[in-house]
Protein backbone atom coordinates (compact mmCIF):
# COMPACT_ATOMS: atom_id res chain seq x y z
CA UNK A 1 0.00 0.00 0.00
CA UNK A 2 1.35 3.42 -0.96
CA UNK A 3 1.55 5.68 2.06
CA UNK A 4 2.46 9.33 2.40
CA UNK A 5 4.69 9.72 5.44
CA UNK A 6 5.87 13.01 6.93
CA UNK A 7 9.07 13.29 8.97
CA UNK A 8 9.96 15.95 11.55
CA UNK A 9 13.20 17.84 12.19
CA UNK A 10 16.21 15.44 12.18
CA UNK A 11 19.02 17.79 13.31
CA UNK A 12 21.93 15.52 12.44
CA UNK A 13 20.45 12.45 14.16
CA UNK A 14 21.01 9.71 11.58
CA UNK A 15 20.64 6.90 14.14
CA UNK A 16 17.10 8.11 14.90
CA UNK A 17 16.30 8.35 11.19
CA UNK A 18 17.36 4.71 10.72
CA UNK A 19 15.14 3.74 13.68
CA UNK A 20 11.96 5.41 12.41
CA UNK A 21 12.43 4.06 8.89
CA UNK A 22 12.63 0.58 10.39
CA UNK A 23 9.81 1.06 12.93
CA UNK A 24 7.42 2.46 10.30
CA UNK A 25 8.35 -0.38 7.91
CA UNK A 26 9.05 2.13 5.15
CA UNK A 27 9.13 0.61 1.66
CA UNK A 28 10.03 2.11 -1.73
CA UNK A 29 6.27 2.41 -2.43
CA UNK A 30 5.95 5.08 0.27
CA UNK A 31 6.18 8.79 -0.47
CA UNK A 32 8.34 10.57 2.12
CA UNK A 33 7.95 14.25 2.94
CA UNK A 34 10.73 15.70 5.05
CA UNK A 35 9.89 18.96 6.85
CA UNK A 36 13.44 20.35 6.98
CA UNK A 37 16.19 20.98 9.54
CA UNK A 38 18.25 17.98 8.49
CA UNK A 39 21.34 19.44 10.20
CA UNK A 40 22.66 21.16 13.35
CA UNK A 41 22.50 19.45 16.71
CA UNK A 42 23.94 15.93 16.67
CA UNK A 43 27.20 14.88 15.04
CA UNK A 44 25.93 13.26 11.82
CA UNK A 45 24.67 16.18 9.72
CA UNK A 46 26.79 15.29 6.64
CA UNK A 47 25.75 11.62 6.91
CA UNK A 48 22.06 12.61 7.15
CA UNK A 49 22.37 14.55 3.88
CA UNK A 50 24.19 11.62 2.22
CA UNK A 51 21.40 9.29 3.38
CA UNK A 52 18.64 11.58 2.06
CA UNK A 53 20.34 12.00 -1.33
CA UNK A 54 20.67 8.19 -1.65
CA UNK A 55 17.08 7.67 -0.50
CA UNK A 56 15.75 10.00 -3.20
CA UNK A 57 17.20 7.72 -5.88
CA UNK A 58 15.05 4.82 -4.61
CA UNK A 59 11.66 6.40 -3.93
CA UNK A 60 9.59 9.56 -4.07
CA UNK A 61 10.92 12.09 -1.58
CA UNK A 62 9.97 15.71 -0.98
CA UNK A 63 12.58 17.77 0.82
CA UNK A 64 11.40 21.02 2.45
CA UNK A 65 13.85 23.77 3.41
CA UNK A 66 14.41 24.42 7.10
CA UNK A 67 16.12 27.46 8.62
CA UNK A 68 19.11 25.36 9.74
CA UNK A 69 19.52 24.00 6.21
CA UNK A 70 19.66 27.57 4.90
CA UNK A 71 22.21 28.52 7.59
CA UNK A 72 24.42 25.59 6.58
CA UNK A 73 24.13 26.54 2.90
CA UNK A 74 25.18 30.11 3.71
CA UNK A 75 28.15 28.83 5.72
CA UNK A 76 29.26 26.31 3.06
CA UNK A 77 29.07 28.93 0.29
CA UNK A 78 30.70 31.70 2.35
CA UNK A 79 27.57 33.83 2.23
CA UNK A 80 28.05 35.05 5.79
CA UNK A 81 27.77 38.84 5.54
CA UNK A 82 24.35 38.83 7.28
CA UNK A 83 25.15 35.78 9.36
CA UNK A 84 25.68 35.62 13.11
CA UNK A 85 28.13 32.72 13.24
CA UNK A 86 28.31 32.75 17.04
CA UNK A 87 24.52 32.48 17.32
CA UNK A 88 24.47 29.59 14.82
CA UNK A 89 27.35 27.94 16.71
CA UNK A 90 25.26 27.98 19.91
CA UNK A 91 22.15 26.58 18.21
CA UNK A 92 23.64 23.39 16.81
CA UNK A 93 26.11 24.80 14.29
CA UNK A 94 29.13 23.80 16.36
CA UNK A 95 28.53 20.06 15.82
CA UNK A 96 27.97 20.71 12.10
CA UNK A 97 31.21 22.68 11.66
CA UNK A 98 33.13 19.91 13.46
CA UNK A 99 31.53 17.22 11.27
CA UNK A 100 32.23 19.10 8.01
CA UNK A 101 35.94 19.42 8.87
CA UNK A 102 36.24 15.78 7.73
CA UNK A 103 34.17 16.16 4.55
CA UNK A 104 35.95 16.40 1.18
CA UNK A 105 35.35 19.36 -1.14
CA UNK A 106 33.65 17.23 -3.79
CA UNK A 107 31.11 15.92 -1.29
CA UNK A 108 30.56 19.44 0.08
CA UNK A 109 29.62 20.52 -3.46
CA UNK A 110 27.07 17.67 -3.65
CA UNK A 111 25.60 18.84 -0.34
CA UNK A 112 25.47 22.46 -1.55
CA UNK A 113 23.49 21.27 -4.61
CA UNK A 114 21.11 19.34 -2.34
CA UNK A 115 20.59 22.34 -0.03
CA UNK A 116 19.93 24.62 -2.99
CA UNK A 117 17.34 22.16 -4.36
CA UNK A 118 15.13 22.22 -1.24
CA UNK A 119 11.55 23.42 -1.62
CA UNK A 120 10.03 26.23 0.44
CA UNK A 121 6.79 24.25 0.77
CA UNK A 122 4.83 21.45 -0.82
CA UNK A 123 1.09 21.54 -1.50
CA UNK A 124 -0.39 18.16 -2.45
CA UNK A 125 -3.42 17.36 -4.60
CA UNK A 126 -5.62 17.14 -1.51
CA UNK A 127 -4.83 20.74 -0.46
CA UNK A 128 -2.54 19.63 2.37
CA UNK A 129 0.36 22.00 2.96
CA UNK A 130 3.79 20.81 4.13
CA UNK A 131 6.09 23.61 5.29
CA UNK A 132 8.95 23.90 7.76
CA UNK A 133 7.73 26.79 9.93
CA UNK A 134 4.67 28.61 8.61
CA UNK A 135 3.57 31.63 6.58
CA UNK A 136 2.11 35.01 7.46
CA UNK A 137 0.08 36.14 4.45
CA UNK A 138 -3.67 35.81 5.06
CA UNK A 139 -4.16 34.63 1.47
CA UNK A 140 -1.67 31.78 1.70
CA UNK A 141 1.80 30.74 0.66
CA UNK A 142 1.54 31.92 -2.94
CA UNK A 143 1.13 35.50 -1.66
CA UNK A 144 3.92 35.54 0.95
CA UNK A 145 6.06 38.69 0.61
CA UNK A 146 8.98 37.33 2.62
CA UNK A 147 9.86 33.74 1.60
CA UNK A 148 12.30 33.39 4.54
CA UNK A 149 9.20 33.24 6.77
CA UNK A 150 8.44 29.81 5.29
CA UNK A 151 11.33 28.51 7.41
CA UNK A 152 11.49 31.07 10.24
CA UNK A 153 7.85 31.94 11.15
CA UNK A 154 6.48 30.96 14.56
CA UNK A 155 3.22 32.92 14.47
CA UNK A 156 1.23 30.19 12.67
CA UNK A 157 1.91 27.66 15.43
CA UNK A 158 1.59 30.26 18.20
CA UNK A 159 -1.82 31.30 16.84
CA UNK A 160 -2.93 27.67 16.58
CA UNK A 161 -1.91 27.04 20.20
CA UNK A 162 -3.69 30.16 21.46
CA UNK A 163 -6.90 29.64 19.47
CA UNK A 164 -10.06 29.33 21.56
CA UNK A 165 -11.51 25.95 20.57
CA UNK A 166 -15.04 27.35 20.94
CA UNK A 167 -14.54 29.70 17.98
CA UNK A 168 -16.08 28.05 14.90
CA UNK A 169 -14.42 28.26 11.47
CA UNK A 170 -17.54 30.18 10.31
CA UNK A 171 -16.83 32.96 12.82
CA UNK A 172 -15.37 36.24 11.60
CA UNK A 173 -12.83 35.89 14.42
CA UNK A 174 -11.51 32.53 13.18
CA UNK A 175 -7.96 33.00 11.78
CA UNK A 176 -8.15 33.13 8.01
CA UNK A 177 -4.83 31.23 7.67
CA UNK A 178 -6.51 28.11 9.09
CA UNK A 179 -9.28 28.13 6.47
CA UNK A 180 -7.00 27.98 3.42
CA UNK A 181 -5.71 24.40 3.59
CA UNK A 182 -7.22 21.08 4.57
CA UNK A 183 -4.24 20.39 6.83
CA UNK A 184 -0.89 22.06 7.47
CA UNK A 185 2.13 20.01 8.55
CA UNK A 186 4.99 21.87 10.22
CA UNK A 187 8.16 21.36 12.23
CA UNK A 188 10.44 24.15 13.50
CA UNK A 189 8.96 24.79 16.96
CA UNK A 190 9.37 21.66 19.11
CA UNK A 191 6.23 20.46 20.90
CA UNK A 192 8.54 19.86 23.88
CA UNK A 193 8.03 23.60 24.53
CA UNK A 194 4.51 22.65 25.67
CA UNK A 195 5.85 19.53 27.42
CA UNK A 196 4.70 17.06 24.75
CA UNK A 197 6.70 14.47 22.84
CA UNK A 198 4.18 13.30 20.27
CA UNK A 199 2.73 15.05 17.18
CA UNK A 200 0.21 17.70 18.25
CA UNK A 201 -2.78 18.94 16.26
CA UNK A 202 -4.21 22.40 16.86
CA UNK A 203 -6.88 23.68 14.46
CA UNK A 204 -5.75 22.28 11.07
CA UNK A 205 -2.06 22.43 12.01
CA UNK A 206 -0.06 19.29 12.79
CA UNK A 207 3.30 19.87 14.47
CA UNK A 208 5.66 16.93 13.88
CA UNK A 209 8.77 18.42 15.55
CA UNK A 210 8.96 16.29 18.69
CA UNK A 211 12.22 17.78 19.93
CA UNK A 212 14.84 15.51 18.31
CA UNK A 213 17.43 18.32 18.55
CA UNK A 214 17.02 18.26 22.32
CA UNK A 215 15.74 15.40 24.50
CA UNK A 216 12.80 14.27 22.38
CA UNK A 217 12.41 11.53 19.75
CA UNK A 218 12.29 11.82 15.96
CA UNK A 219 8.82 11.21 14.51
CA UNK A 220 7.38 9.85 11.26
CA UNK A 221 3.61 10.09 10.71
CA UNK A 222 1.21 8.53 8.21
CA UNK A 223 -0.69 11.50 6.77
CA UNK A 224 -3.82 9.44 5.96
CA UNK A 225 -4.24 7.50 9.22
CA UNK A 226 -2.28 9.73 11.67
CA UNK A 227 -0.50 6.63 12.98
CA UNK A 228 3.05 7.55 13.95
CA UNK A 229 6.33 5.93 14.95
CA UNK A 230 9.16 7.39 16.99
CA UNK A 231 12.83 6.82 17.66
CA UNK A 232 14.44 6.65 21.07
CA UNK A 233 15.05 10.12 22.54
CA UNK A 234 18.16 11.34 20.75
CA UNK A 235 20.25 12.10 23.81
CA UNK A 236 20.05 8.33 24.53
CA UNK A 237 21.21 7.48 21.01
CA UNK A 238 24.03 10.04 21.19
CA UNK A 239 24.77 9.65 24.90
CA UNK A 240 28.26 11.15 24.64
CA UNK A 241 27.07 14.35 22.89
CA UNK A 242 25.13 17.38 24.01
CA UNK A 243 23.04 18.04 20.88
CA UNK A 244 21.31 21.39 21.41
CA UNK A 245 20.81 20.80 25.14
Amino acid sequence: MNRTLVIGDIHGGLRALHQIMERANVTTDDTLIFLGDYVDGWSQSPEVIDYLIALSTKQTCVFIRGNHDELLLDWLTGNTKNFDELMWFKHGGEATITAYAKVLEEKKNTHIAFLKSLQNYYLDDQNRLFIHAGFTNMNGVAYEYFPKLFYWDRTLWETALALDENIKPSSRFYPKRFKLYKEIYIGHTPVTHIEKMIPIQKACVWNIDTGAAFKGPLTILDVATKEFWQSEPLHNLYFDEKGRN
